[in-house]
C-alpha cells in the first residue's frame, strides 16, 4: 500500500527510520525499481483466499466417498485466518499508525482514508449484493419447497444477536461522539463496550453453529438453502470478526491516548465499517431467517 513519502532519502542499511524505533514493514522499494510499497495486503490476499480453499477441501471430505479427509479442510481454514490476520496486523500498521508517530497526519490525509473506506464499503456491498442475488434464485427454483430448514432457524438465538449487534453499532456511534467531545473516559468505556458486544455475538454465532451442525445435524451439505445460509452467515461473520479485530487495535490505540477530538480518522472509518456490518446482518435476518420460514 502506498504511505507517500514516508520513506524518502532513507538509507538502505538505517536500523532507525525516523519512526521513534517503530518498525515499518515497507520503508524501502518493494520490488525494486517499483516505488515504495508493503507486502502485507499480498498476505492478506493469500489469507483471504485460503478460506475459499479451507471451504473447498472441506465440502470434499463430505459424503460417502471423500475425496480428502475433511480435517484437510478445517486445518487449512484455520492456518489461513492467522496469515489473514497477522497480513492485516501488518497492512494496518503500515496505513494508520505510522503517520501517529511521525506526527504527520492532515487533513488531506483523513480524507483520503475516509473515502479509501468508502470505495471499500462500496466493494463490500457488490460481494454480499452477489451472495444475496444467488440466495434470491435459489428461492426461485422448483426445489426450494423441498429445502431442509433446522427447526430452531428463527429462535431466541439470533434475535439477542441482532439486539446485541445493534447495541454495539449505538455504543461505537457514542464513543465517538465522546471523543469529539474531549470526554477521554467515556470514549474508552464506550469502546471497550463495543469490543465486548461484538465478541459475544460472534460467539452467539459460533454456538449457533454448533447446535445445528452437532444437535440438529444441519451442515452445509444438506442442500440449496443450508449452502445459502453458511455462505450467508458464514461470510457476515468473517466480516464481523474482522470488524472485531479493527475495534480491538483501535481499543488499544485509544488507552495509549493516540486520539484526540482532532486525530480521530481510524476511530470514523472503523465506525463506518462496523456500521456497515450491522445494517447487512439486519437485511440477511430479515430475508434469510424470516424469509426463509415463510
Amino acid at each position: 500500500m502506498p504511505v507517500g513519502s514516508q520513506a524518502g532519502g532513507m538509507a538502505t542499511g538505517e536500523e532507525d527510520h525516523g519512526h521513534g524505533g517503530h518498525h515499518l514493514p515497507a520503508v524501502e522499494d518493494w520490488p525494486r525499481g517499483f516505488g515504495e510499497a508493503s507486502v502485507w495486503p499480498f498476505v492478506s490476499a493469500v489469507g483471504g483466499s485460503g478460506f475459499y480453499v479451507g471451504a473447498g477441501l472441506f465440502i470434499l471430505g463430505q459424503g460417502d466417498n471423500p475425496v480428502v479427509d475433511p480435517m484437510v479442510g478445517a486445518a487449512v481454514f484455520v492456518a489461513s485466518t492467522f496469515v489473514f490476520l497477522a497480513g492485516l496486523y501488518g497492512w494496518l500498521y503500515h496505513a494508520f499508525i505510522v503517520d501517529f508517530w511521525e506526527g504527520a497526519g492532515s487533513i488531506d490525509s483523513a480524507r483520503a482514508l475516509r473515502f479509501g473506506m468508502v470505495l471499500f464499503l462500496g466493494s463490500e456491498i457488490a460481494t454480499f449484493g452477489t451472495v444475496f442475488i444467488y440466495y434470491f434464485f435459489v428461492r426461485g427454483t422448483a426445489e426450494w419447497g423441498a429445502v431442509v430448514r433446522p427447526p430452531g432457524l428463527l429462535g431466541s438465538l439470533v434475535l439477542i444477536n441482532t439486539a446485541i449487534l445493534i447495541a454495539s453499532s449505538v455504543t461505537i456511534h457514542y464513543a465517538h461522539l465522546q471523543l469529539l467531545k474531549g470526554n477521554r473516559r467515556n470514549f474508552i468505556r464506550l469502546l471497550l463496550a463495543t469490543v465486548g458486544l461484538s465478541v459475544v455475538f460472534i460467539a452467539g454465532q459460533v454456538y449457533e453453529y454448533y447446535e445445528f451442525i452437532v444437535h440438529e445435524g444441519f451442515t452445509i451439505t444438506e442442500g440449496i438453502f443450508a449452502s445459502a445460509f453458511f455462505g450467508l452467515t458464514g461470510l457476515h461473520g468473517l466480516h464481523v470478526s474482522l470488524g472485531a479485530v479493527l475495534l480491538g487495535i483501535v481499543t488499544i490505540r485509544a488507552l495509549y491516548g493516540q486520539y484526540s477530538a482532532e486525530r480521530h480518522v481510524s476511530v470514523s472509518t472503523v465506525s463506518m465499517y462496523w456500521h456497515f456490518v450491522d445494517a447487512v446482518w439486519i437485511f440477511l435476518v430479515v430475508v434469510l431467517y424470516v424469509g426463509a420460514v415463510l
